[in-house]
């Protein structure tokens, strides 16, 4: 089965799992070595039902849950991702907002002082032809 690992909001891998046939993953001890020994004497293990039907109900349901839980861990992934390009976005949308108001702004300033100039332009005109 191949999904994407949810490792944190920031980090996803893709990842490869055999779901079947079941592999057994070792587990290290507190000093470092694998807890499944045979070095020791082993506990006698006696099940009912028969181990054959128990493996019966219980592998599929075992198969289930990895899916479900590779289906939860793909989607919580993919909100992440989702999440991060949204707020990647809003970011590029308010910096352009900010430079495009800073641009209007000083056009329109420009604008405001060349009509002030007009003005005061033409008042000089007005009086000088005043003056004569």
């Amino acid at each position: 089965m191949v999904y994407t690992h949810f490792a944190s909001m920031v980090s996803q891998t893709p990842t490869v799992v055999r779901v079947s046939p079941v592999q057994v993953d070792e587990v290290l001890g507190d000093a470092g070595e694998a807890e499944g020994d045979d070095s020791g004497p082993q506990p006698m293990y006696d099940f009912e039902p028969e181990p054959e039907e128990l493996l019966k109900v219980l592998l599929p349901r075992y198969i289930s849950a990895r899916i479900y839980s590779a289906l939860l861990e793909s989607a919580a992934s993919e909100s992440a991702a989702r999440r991060r390009a949204m707020k990647s976005a809003s970011d590029n949308a308010q910096e352009l907002i900010r430079t495009y108001t800073r641009l209007a702004n000083q056009a329109r300033q420009a604008e405001i002082t060349q009509e002030i100039s007009e003005i005061v332009g033409g008042a000089d005109a007005l009086a000088a032809a005043g003056s004569e």
